[in-house]
C-alpha cells in the first residue's frame, strides 16, 4: 500500500491556505516523490487535500465532488453527508484515508470514521507528519502572526519535511485568493 504524507491547512487573518509534501511510500521506500495531494473543486471555491492510500483518497475525493454538487457546494453539509455514507457504507468502510477540505470561512478534518472536525485553531493536520507541522503551525500563529498563512504552511511543512521521514520537501501550496 501507498501512503504516508503531510497535509497542512491554516485559516488565518481572513487569509486561507492549504498545502502538502509530495512524497509517496511504500513500506520503508520511497516511491514517489512528486505526488498532487492538494486540488481545487467547486470552480476554486473549495480546497481538499488527503492523506492514505492514494486510491482510495481519489475515491474519496471523487464522493465528496459528488456530494459538493448535490449540496450546492455547501462544504459543512457536503462534509458531514460523506462521513455518513463512509462510515455505513461496506465498501467505503474499508477505504484507507483522511481529507481536509476547506473553503473561505470553514475547514474541516473527514474521516473513515463519521468525523467531521473543525479545530478551533483554525489549523488542520493529517497524515504521518501531521504532528510536527501542526506544532510549527501553532507556534507561527502565535509568534509570527504578521505571516500569511501561505507563508505559515509553508514554514510549517517545511519543519515536518525536516523531521517526518515520510514528508519530503516537495510541496504543493493552494490558497484561496480574494
Amino acid at each position: 500500500m501507498i501512503h504516508a504524507t503531510t497535509v497542512l491547512g491554516i485559516i488565518h487573518n481572513g487569509e486561507v491556505a492549504l498545502g502538502a509534501d509530495g512524497q509517496a511510500t511504500m513500506g520503508d521506500t520511497v516511491v514517489k516523490g512528486n505526488v498532487k495531494k492538494v486540488r481545487k473543486l467547486a470552480d476554486g471555491k473549495i480546497m481538499t487535500g488527503f492523506a492514505g492510500s492514494t486510491s482510495d483518497a481519489f475515491t474519496l475525493l471523487e464522493r465528496f465532488e459528488e456530494k459538493l454538487n448535490m449540496h450546492r457546494n455547501n462544504l459543512r453539509r457536503a462534509a458531514i453527508e460523506l462521513a455518513k455514507d463512509w462510515r455505513t457504507d461496506r465498501y467505503l468502510r474499508r477505504l484507507e484515508a483522511m481529507l481536509i477540505v476547506m473553503d473561505k470561512d470553514d475547514g474541516l478534518i473527514v474521516s473513515g470514521t463519521g468525523d467531521v472536525l473543525a479545530p478551533e485553531d483554525q489549523i488542520l493536520s493529517i497524515g504521518s507528519g501531521s504532528n510536527y507541522a501542526k506544532a510549527a503551525a501553532v507556534a507561527l500563529k502565535k509568534h509570527a502572526p504578521h505571516l500569511s498563512a501561505k507563508e505559515m504552511v509553508k514554514e510549517a511543512l517545511t519543519v515536518a519535511a525536516d523531521i517526518c521521514i515520510y514528508t519530503n520537501h516537495n510541496f504543493e501550496i493552494l490558497d484561496l485568493g480574494e
